[in-house]
């Protein structure tokens, strides 16, 4: 007989965890299918949470580097990788055992197999490849056999099956040429590498390296990286991530990858307006050039759910599918593929399921994070983008001289700082922050209350009156606030 839920969902990742923990919370029984060991998806298993982890080894060695500037004696001697490696897992287990007991404590059932869908609504769950079994966890971490597959049923399910790095065009993951994953798992850092891409994923891994005395090399296809968000911000971290010794060729576009055993690899590759072929050689090749949805499955078209041409699962506002009672999260829906908007969407999903009347994720809100170094964030719109929009009646951008603030100076980092404001054409009296845009050295943390200025539509008069802590970096928005406003005051 079928196990009955309330909701299944299929994937454990942010967007899957966050509908469950919501749902389960609004008193529904809840099934969560993953068919890895562990909770968390990409995010906190192979991304956002180990990055982020070795990420303070760059901290650390920038630190020491700038230690002397400040008369303090440190030397950068070097990485104990073991250490290190040490300290990422640690990070990463704690934040999936603790998810575990979380998800265990609001009473959810967690399957560990594979997942397929029916029309019916009817999951079918197998045994996760290399297990004989499919496995139940009704306590955290406690494994029960579950038997050679299990049926679910329930009255709604939910998708949430993520996304995986997407491979250069014709260039599968092979040897030197790696993905973000294995960048992850590398025992020590590389002498050299190069890296196609200029995403966060990009930025990051040449931060890393880069701090860590890895010759590195970023091939971008335009003039500067980040092409998608406002230009002097993308300009500002160009020319930081060159400042700091990262080689950027611009407008390149790589003809292929050849690899040999021990022997790293050359990406051959050519550049706008120039007809000759170039070679960068490297020890490994970190190709970073975005992510792809999970969507191949046969399952998610045969039980109705409508899928683009990208791969993107059709959703409405609310996260419905095609298919009445499917709803979907995450990265397979289109939009910024970021754990904290799947956070949003599963939250929004869990409460559209229980009646109520949630407000949806505005994508214009949601804020984007590069934890490069400087880092860079943004939320909102550009000026560009706002012009663009009918809805829109007028918008201005203020950019603001960031080495005036103190703290920068004493960072020894530049960075970059623009408000955009404009008027609504349903309030066209009111002048609104529309977007921040930002390149500091705690951009990730400064750009939450932009967020809230951007999101609840606060007017701009009354976020340039609000008064900030001297000497912060958060005066440095405080500041380019008011001189939006028309009142500057340490600026012209």
């Amino acid at each position: 007989m079928p196990e009955a839920f309330d909701i299944v969902i299929i994937g454990a990742g942010p967007g899957g965890y966050a509908t469950a923990l919501r749902a389960a919370e609004l008193g529904r029984s809840v099934a969560l299918v993953e068919r890895d060991a562990t909770l968390g998806g990409t995010c906190l298993n192979r991304g956002c949470i180990p990055s982020k982890a070795l990420l303070d080894a760059a901290h650390a060695i920038d630190g020491a580097r700038r230690a002397a500037g400040c008369g303090v004696g440190v030397r950068f001697e070097g990485i104990d990788y073991g250490a290190l490696r040490e300290h990422r897992r640690r990070a990463v287990g704690t934040m999936v055992q603790g998810l575990a007991a979380l998800v265990a404590h609001r009473g959810i059932t967690v399957f560990r197999g594979e997942a397929a869908l029916a029309a019916d609504r009817t999951v079918h769950v197998a045994p996760s490849p290399g297990l004989g079994a499919v496995e139940r966890y009704v306590r955290a971490e406690v494994a029960e056999p579950a038997g050679p597959g299990v049926d679910l049923t329930a009255g709604d399910v939910v998708l949430a099956t993520g996304s995986r790095p997407r491979p250069l065009p014709g260039e599968p993951f092979r040897g030197a040429l790696i993905d973000s994953t294995q960048a992850l798992e590398q025992d020590v850092f590389p002498a050299s590498a190069v890296i196609v891409g200029s995403g966060a994923v990009a930025l990051e891994f040449a931060s890393l390296w880069n701090r860590a005395g890895c010759r590195t090399t970023l091939l971008i296809r335009r003039d500067r990286v980040l092409s998608g968000w406002d230009r002097r911000t993308a300009a500002a971290l160009t020319r930081e991530l060159r400042r700091a010794g990262v080689e950027i060729v611009t407008r390149s576009h790589v003809v292929a990858v050849e690899t040999g055993e021990n022997l790293g690899a050359n990406v051959r590759y050519t550049r706008d307006g120039d007809e000759a072929e170039h070679t960068a050689s490297a020890q490994l090749v970190l190709a970073a050039v975005g992510r792809d949805p999970v969507t191949d499955a046969g399952w998610i078209r045969d039980a109705g759910v409508e899928v683009d041409d990208r791969g993107f699962v059709a959703v409405d506002a609310f996260g419905r599918t095609s298919a009445p009672g499917v709803w979907a999260v995450g990265d397979i829906t289109a939009g910024h593929a970021l754990a904290h908007r799947a956070f949003g969407q599963g939250i929004v999903v869990a409460e559209s399921i229980a009646g109520l009347a949630p407000r949806p994720v505005d994508e214009a809100s949601v804020p984007r994070i590069v934890f490069s170094l400087p880092q860079a964030a943004a939320v909102g719109l550009t000026l560009e983008q706002a012009r663009a929009r009918d809805d829109v009646a007028e918008a201005h951008e203020t950019v603001y001289p960031m080495m005036g603030n103190a703290r920068m100076q004493m960072s020894g980092q530049a960075g970059s700082l623009t408000v955009v404001s404009g008027a609504m054409a349903d309030r066209p009296d009111v002048e609104l922050v529309l977007g921040v845009h930002m390149v500091a050295p705690d951009a990730s943390d400064l750009i939450a209350e932009a967020q809230q200025l951007v999101g609840n539509r606060v007017p701009l008069s009354d976020a340039a009156r609000l008064i900030h802590p001297h000497p912060t970096f958060s005066e440095v928005l405080g500041e380019a606030l008011l001189k939006a406003d028309g009142r500057p005051l340490h600026t012209r």
